[in-house]
């Protein structure tokens, strides 16, 4: 039998997990200490023929309303950041704020960008995620990773694989531990002074006022404005079904005003991605990753 150090929990709220906070429950809920125990859950999971899910921060995700088959794996507890010169390592559970600020200890530059960006270090790699006109990619060195068949493997950086919030771990069934970030040795009064900016800034579009999940679409540079920008101007900011809405002050940001259900909020995509498409004649592309058992 497989043991791990971690902790397990049968039917758990994945409400708690959320920045959305909202889904049903998880069948087996697992928090492992390691990345060895990460592999292991998994070939059991494979052994077994039960679904698995990789929880990062829990952020740019809808979960549910009935949960998630099978088991969660959170990688919350793989975290952990060091500097080997002007090059970080972080692990894939580590929150990306906790990366920036190490790097701004160290007066190391390029992760500015970054700061106060919800989620995790994979999630935030798995996203090419993208602020401020940079992406994770223009920093990333190499990714170290389990393969499909759950070997360790390190991808070294080529930038034709990846594009605008376009990562090569989307389309391939690999688990990321850990990344590399090449940085540059900068001004740590000048770096500390556009983080809080960055910061200042998230907070006038408030991003932190509600559960969320961030943008709930990609930008589309085709189109000729922002998303948000293209939902005001239908005069959908502020519509709402059951307690999910658009966020009063920005048309792409939706809002959990307390009670909504992840029905109400995949109603109101799908509203606002018919409203867009029948009035502009544009097709929206969805950031947020609809998971667990939507029959």
């Amino acid at each position: 039998m497989f043991k791990i150090d971690g902790s397990a929990s049968l039917d758990e709220p994945m409400a708690s997990h959320s920045s959305f906070r909202i889904g049903g429950p998880a069948d087996l809920y697992v928090l492992p200490a390691s990345s060895e125990e990460i592999a292991g859950i998994l070939r059991v999971c494979a052994r077994e023929s039960v679904p698995s899910f990789l929880l990062g921060g829990g952020t740019n995700i809808l979960v549910s309303d009935l949960g998630i088959r099978g088991v969660v794996i959170d990688t919350s507890r793989l975290t952990g950041v060091q500097a080997e010169g002007s090059l970080i390592l972080a692990q894939g559970g580590t929150p990306v704020t906790d990366v920036t600020e190490f790097a701004l200890a160290r007066g190391l530059s390029g992760l500015e960008f970054a700061y106060s960006l919800p989620g995790s270090v994979g999630g935030a790699v798995w996203m090419n995620a993208r602020c401020y006109g940079a992406e994770v990619s223009d920093v990333l060195e190499y990714v170290d990773y389990l393969d499909p068949d759950l070997e360790p493997r390190r991808y070294s950086m080529d930038r034709g694989d990846w594009s605008y919030k376009r990562s090569p771990f989307q389309n391939a069934k690999r688990v990321i531990l850990a990344a590399a970030f090449r940085l540059v040795p900068g001004d740590r009064a000048g770096m500390k002074g556009l983080m809080q900016a960055h910061r200042a800034d998230r907070e006038r579009k408030g991003h932190f006022l509600h559960p969320c999940a961030g943008s709930i679409f990609k930008n589309n540079r085709s189109f000729g404005a922002p998303t948000g920008q293209l939902i005001d101007s239908l005069g959908l900011k502020g519509t709402r079904i059951g307690g999910a809405q658009v966020a009063p002050f920005h048309g792409n940001i939706f809002i959990n005003t307390g009670n909504a259900r992840a029905s109400d909020v995949r109603s109101l995509i799908e509203l606002v991605e018919k409203e867009v498409r029948t009035r502009l004649g544009l097709e929206l592309e969805r950031e947020v990753i609809l998971v667990g058992d939507w029959e």
